[in-house]
């Protein structure tokens, strides 16, 4: 059962930190909910996945883009990821490239797939590159917010730019004061593998990939992507 505890409210700092744990389908609902109603106010929140803690805004949100930006203090030239809820919706912010069965393979899963960007995607989102992330977490509280949102959630690690991605909330404590709500999942690993976030492949060129980053799902990665015959841009 969920311990659904609001144990911090300070309206200097954060507003709402919500305890994610072991989530039955009723506080599930609470906790989307929470949110959702930040996320369409163009707020910053925090939340658990399913490799490390992440911030997230609403994509199309010019506003909100910028303010995880400043957050982090982030290069502007760094793209940032998004993340759907389901593989249908990579199809409207990427140019997919290889196969339906492929994307089913790799994702849900720490795996951020790389493609051309679309018309639709908020043309202020990482405005420096033709090219998007979309990652699938396999963590059913992210994906329903973005569902709930009926959007792409932007989806960058809980740090400030060049430390340490984060396992539980008091590693990003000096972020807290930015923020709008801390979702707490508890402990998401405690190994430097568990740090390494997602894979990201970019799959923008057919018939081929590129591994931009190895992150924690590299095995099974290249497993999936030799298997469809897909070669590798860097070795071809």
């Amino acid at each position: 059962m969920i311990r659904l505890t609001t144990f911090l409210r300070n309206h200097v700092a954060v507003k709402t930190m919500a305890r994610v744990v072991d989530i039955c389908s009723n506080e599930l609902h609470q906790l989307v909910a929470m949110a959702t109603e930040s996320l369409l106010s163009g707020k910053v929140i925090a939340v658990p996945t399913d490799t490390i803690y992440g911030i997230a805004a609403l994509v199309q949100n010019s506003e909100a883009v910028d303010r995880m930006y400043n957050i982090k203090n982030r290069d502007y030239s760094k793209p940032l990821a998004i993340s759907v809820a389901e593989i249908k919706d990579i199809y409207r912010w990427g140019k997919v490239t290889v196969s339906s069965d492929l994307l089913s393979e790799l994702l849900p899963g720490a795996v951020t797939v790389v493609f051309e960007r679309t018309e639709d995607l908020n043309p202020d989102l990482n405005p420096g590159t033709s090219l998007v992330g979309i990652r699938i977490p396999d963590h059913k509280f992210v994906r329903e917010i973005s569902r709930s949102c009926q959007g792409p959630i932007a989806l960058t690690s809980a740090n400030v730019s060049s430390t340490q991605s984060t396992l539980n909330i008091q590693e990003f404590k000096n972020l807290w004061p930015q923020l709008d709500i801390v979702f707490d999942g508890g402990e998401l690993g405690d190994t430097f593998h568990s740090r390494a976030g997602s894979t990201v492949v970019d799959l923008s060129v057919q018939g081929t990939y590129k591994i931009i980053r190895e992150g924690s799902a590299i095995k099974s990665t290249l497993a999936a992507l030799r298997s469809h015959h897909l070669q590798d841009r860097e070795n071809r």
